[in-house]
């Protein structure tokens, strides 16, 4: 059956962009680009640990059989969410099926009519959509820029409840907002703050708000298990009756089947590991500061946006010109990706390097040559 030519109007000026995406295979080059920022997703050892874990446990289920309010609430999900509120000095947890699932399930229906949401410009899409598909209104406010947020503030009237949401580590800048200003303004303003750790956790211990000891000032944290765990699902930390509240109304946790038992011990072994062997994290940082240093001594560090994070963009505007430049890269055995609209603005277009705990030294250096001599030509 033909495709309803007003959808097809909207794939055409994809493909003369050169910006159509199309699913590929994970090539088998040296990883620039994926969010296995610890190398837990390839990890032989955590998968033999999951593996042991459930055969010794015959008693759990290949899935979980329906949603949690039906008949897919095992034990295990139970003792995971206590786990993880222990762990990250929260009150609650509830498990999401993904970090998606978490931002559309809890900013569809927290915020209410007459409330309104600030958030970040370049806040992550799920959170978008999850506003959208609220009662609230909303309003973006500049990127990491708080005296606009305050301007938005004071210029609104009659408003029942203010929502504050951002991210600890931005997606495609790996920039970091200034948190304790932010909570600052939260309590001056009587605000509920937000925050989304996806590409925070394990990069940065248990999450920036964590590492900064900020817990208590937030209403509710969102942690996504796909990135530094190397796995699957989300959790929303949070008090008892905001959990309360999500298990009756969040429609994405309510109507969706459970996370099985497989991904519930993958989460919590993955845990074990980062905080048991702290030794993953470290050659991450070291890496981290490598990359940079070495943008610096190649003279191309004015290229990237200003990030401390695993996430390090070069900003080469031209589209096309990204495309290529990616393209070379791969052919040399480096996987990388060339980021285009609608993902990021009009002439911010990218290859965003995600740096992790097994890139060596000699690889990165290499990567950043490559990177110079393409630039030059």
């Amino acid at each position: 059956m033909k495709l309803p030519n007003k959808l097809q109007l909207k794939l055409t000026p994809r493909k003369e962009s050169n910006s159509l995406r199309t699913l590929e295979l994970s090539e088998n080059g040296i990883d620039f680009y994926s969010n296995d920022y610890l190398g837990l997703a390839n990890s032989t050892e955590l998968f033999n640990d999951v593996h042991a874990f459930i055969s010794k446990n015959e008693h759990l289920k290949n899935g979980s059989t329906g949603s949690r309010l039906i008949s897919g609430n095992q034990s295990i999900h139970l003792e995971l969410e206590s786990y993880l509120a222990t762990v990250h000095n929260s009150q609650s947890a509830l498990l999401y099926n993904s970090g998606y699932d978490a931002n559309i399930g809890f900013f569809s229906c927290v915020p209410q009519r007459n409330d309104v949401i600030f958030y970040d410009n370049l806040i992550h899409a799920s959170i978008r959509d999850g506003i959208r598909l609220s009662n609230s209104k909303s309003y973006s406010f500049k990127h990491n820029d708080f005296e606009s947020l305050i301007k938005k503030i004071n210029n609104l009237e009659h408003i029942e409840e203010i929502y504050i949401v951002t991210e600890s580590v931005f997606s495609m800048d790996g920039d970091m907002p200034n948190l304790k200003e932010l909570i600052d303004i939260s309590k001056k303003y009587n605000c509920k703050l937000i925050i989304d750790e996806a590409h925070a956790l394990g990069v940065f211990g248990l999450g920036a708000i964590q590492t900064q000891q900020l817990e208590d000032s937030i209403f509710a944290r969102i942690m996504t298990f796909g990135k530094g765990l190397g796995c699957h699902g989300a959790v929303v930390l949070c008090n008892s009756d905001l959990k309360s509240y999500l298990v009756n109304f969040s429609s994405a946790f309510i109507y969706t089947t459970a996370l099985p038992a497989h991904s519930i011990t993958t989460i919590k072994l993955a845990y074990n590991y980062l905080l048991k062997k702290t030794s993953i994290t470290e050659p991450l940082k070291q890496n981290i500061s490598y990359f940079k240093e070495t943008c610096i001594t190649l003279g191309i560090d004015h290229l990237f946006t200003k990030s401390n994070s695993a996430i390090q963009s070069c900003i080469l505007k031209d589209g096309a010109n990204v495309i290529l430049i990616a393209k070379k890269m791969r052919d040399k055995g480096f996987n990388v990706k060339a980021i285009l609209p609608p993902t990021v603005p009009i002439n911010e277009e990218r290859i965003r390097f995600c740096i992790h705990n097994f890139n060596t030294k000699e690889d990165i250096y290499s990567l950043l040559s490559l990177l110079k001599q393409t630039l030059v030509k």
